[in-house]
């Protein structure tokens, strides 16, 4: 036994905690209910650690479990890929392939063009990975663009599923899955309505994804959850002549194959993968990219909202930790939420960078993202309080009179 572990031993630590020396941490990446992912440089170059409070999945450990052994077995091109785990006294950490390409919408911007041709061949990628995950009796559940990365700033590199959180391998084939599950746009009708749901959640996400990179807009766009319901319901999918009348048919029929409101009546992943429009033989050469920037830039306020939340999440977690003088998480957590934005491109061994995502560096320069959605949030929680106000203000008067 190594004097250091001998140390880890004394202060309680298991004995896999000795493995976190290897690694340096740097910027955090995102941060959901029970945990955080940030960014490091191990042995063999840079990773990502989603590091898991213990506190926050006490009596529920399986799932952290069931998520280890998933992404040991999963072993495909386009998934990311497993790299090592360890644990602490308070927190399990899970160490994953970094993809440090960008995110798919992000990365088709920088180019000069993108085509038709292009997006079918971008989505049998992804299709090829979720009928891998569903050969092998897994639901991702949370299939959308921000989980879809390049691994590489190379041009040819592999585009890679990312983020298993949520996933779930099915006991049978007959298994249905009925937690809540997906992200507000992307999920599938019978998840929204707290039905029983299992593979064909991944195939309506997939065709929600194939409208939006075909296009620049979603099929389905209610900003509230219940009139949202009753648009994927009802599942009127209109190709508005505006932007489709450059799109081939064969491309049209695909969406419409995912896109139906009963999962049973929903393309499998295999009859998705069979269809002529991945072969893009009949796909144009129409350029999609003037839509697609036309949707980053809408987009964009919306990340900015994300970053405020994800500051609250980080705040929220690490009011959570049982061991503070181990601490994982950034002491500046707007800073750190504005980090997680910044291009994969960044140098992980950048002082400023990683001193910012540690809280051990000087402050740096919100982006304009973040300041807008601040600033948004500011107005709407002033609004609310006004309304709030006239509310009693009324409520006192009526009360008075009836006095």
């Amino acid at each position: 036994m190594s004097f250091a572990n001998m140390l880890n031993r004394l202060h309680g630590q298991p004995e896999s905690y000795e493995k976190k020396a290897k690694y340096r941490f740097g910027r955090t990446l995102g941060a959901g209910t029970y945990g955080i992912v940030r960014e490091a440089e191990g042995p063999d170059g840079r990773v990502a650690i989603k590091i898991i409070l213990k506190k926050a999945v006490r009596g529920n450990e399986r799932m952290v479990l069931d998520e280890l052994d998933m992404l040991q077995r999963l072993k495909h091109p386009h998934i990311v890929k497993f790299v090592d785990w360890f644990e602490s006294r308070d927190k399990y950490y899970i160490v994953t392939e970094l993809a440090t390409g960008g995110e798919l919408f992000d990365r088709i911007c920088e180019k000069g063009k993108f085509t038709e041709k292009d997006a079918s061949q971008t989505i049998k990628q992804v299709l090829d990975a979720v009928n891998y995950l569903h050969k092998n009796n897994v639901v991702h559940r949370d299939l959308k663009p921000e989980n879809l990365l390049y691994l590489t700033k190379d041009p040819h590199s592999d585009l890679v599923l990312a983020d298993f959180g949520i996933a779930k391998t099915l006991g049978t084939k007959d298994e249905v899955l009925t937690t809540m599950a997906g992200s507000f746009g992307y999920a599938a009708p019978e998840v929204m309505l707290k039905q029983g749901h299992g593979k064909p959640v991944d195939m309506w996400s997939l065709g929600i994804i194939t409208y939006t990179l075909l296009c620049g807009y979603p099929p389905f766009r209610s900003e509230n959850v219940q009139d949202l319901i009753d648009e994927c319901t009802a599942c009127r999918v209109v190709f508005h002549e505006r932007y489709w009348k450059d799109v081939s048919q064969d491309a049209r029929d695909f969406i419409l194959g995912l896109l139906r409101p009963k999962p049973e009546d929903r393309w499998t992943s295999e009859q998705a993968l069979a269809h002529t429009w991945l072969s893009g033989k009949n796909a144009t050469d129409h350029n999609l990219l003037p839509e697609i920037r036309a949707y980053l830039t809408r987009a964009r306020l919306r990340r900015g909202i994300e970053m405020v939340k994800l500051a609250n999440r980080i705040e929220a977690l690490k009011a959570q930790e049982e061991d503070p003088e181990n601490s994982d998480m950034p002491k500046d957590a707007t800073s750190a939420a504005d980090q997680s934005r910044l291009t994969s491109s960044s140098n992980a061994n950048d002082s400023s960078a990683a001193g910012n995502a540690s809280g051990q560096g000087g402050k740096r320069n919100l982006s304009k993202a973040v300041k807008s959605a601040i600033f948004r949030e500011v107005v709407l929680a002033k609004v609310r309080e006004m309304k709030e106000q006239e509310q009693t203000l009324k409520v006192t008067e009526e009360a008075s009179k009836m006095a």
